[in-house]
């Protein structure tokens, strides 16, 4: 069972995305300070850390930040009242691996949270044999730790943007991801139909893996074949 560390120095707040976490199946702790949330994150007890930035006595960009020095690798959802681009990319350059602005909708942070446990929770219609660290479907292996997929046989390089949508396409074999679905878990970008990043990086992936391994589904979006 996966065991998370909230730190949120809203009682009110840290009470309901911990009671939520905790019907979804999953051990929590809550503090209330950027310390115990540095110490906490250290420790090497959480898979997850979900991290307020205004935190008491120690701003938790600065958390973050010093975390990501000392190389502490837990994943952290930066969950934050500070919504200008200008802090989003702070945050993400800092070392977070998503960021989610208040207000929000729990059932979206749920499936972030879900997201970012993956590797430890593989999705149906995957395999990841023990003491590796790979995603495989069908002739298909992405391997986590160098970012580099094994088509047929054939390695290939690749990108960050690339790794990050073949994970999330290994990790939901055959299901229709939109446009809009994929921006918010590989870029953490909310949907902007002028954009079409989306689109520029499916085609350098399929030229990588294969263009018949990614279907489009017209006016849904993409899905892994």
């Amino acid at each position: 069972m996966s065991r998370i560390l909230i730190a949120e120095d809203d009682r009110g707040i840290a009470d309901f995305i911990s009671r939520g976490l905790k019907d979804a199946g999953y051990t929590v702790d809550v503090v209330a300070s950027g310390p115990e949330a540095f110490a906490g994150a250290r420790s090497n007890e959480y898979d997850l850390l979900i991290l307020d930035l205004g935190l008491p006595h120690m701003d938790g960009l600065d958390v973050l930040e010093q975390l990501r020095v000392l190389q502490v690798g837990v994943p952290i959802i930066v969950l934050t009242a500070r919504t200008t681009i200008e802090a989003r990319v702070k945050a993400l350059e800092g070392g977070a691996d998503d960021y989610v602005p208040k207000p929000f909708q729990f059932a979206e942070l749920l499936a972030r949270v879900r997201l970012r446990l993956a590797p430890r929770t593989l999705a149906a219609g995957t395999s990841s044999a023990p003491g590796t660290f790979t995603i495989t479907h069908e002739d298909v292996s992405l391997d986590l730790r160098t970012q580099r997929v094994e088509v047929a046989g054939t390695s290939t390089d690749l990108s960050r943007r690339e790794f990050g949508l073949l994970e999330t396409f290994l990790r939901h074999p055959g299901q229709i991801l939109s446009r809009a679905q994929l921006l918010s878990m590989v870029w953490e970008m909310d949907f902007d139909p002028g954009s079409n990043v989306v689109d520029v990086y499916i085609r350098t992936l399929r030229k990588k893996i294969g263009p018949e391994r990614i279907e489009t589904v017209r006016g849904s979006g993409y899905r892994l074949v």
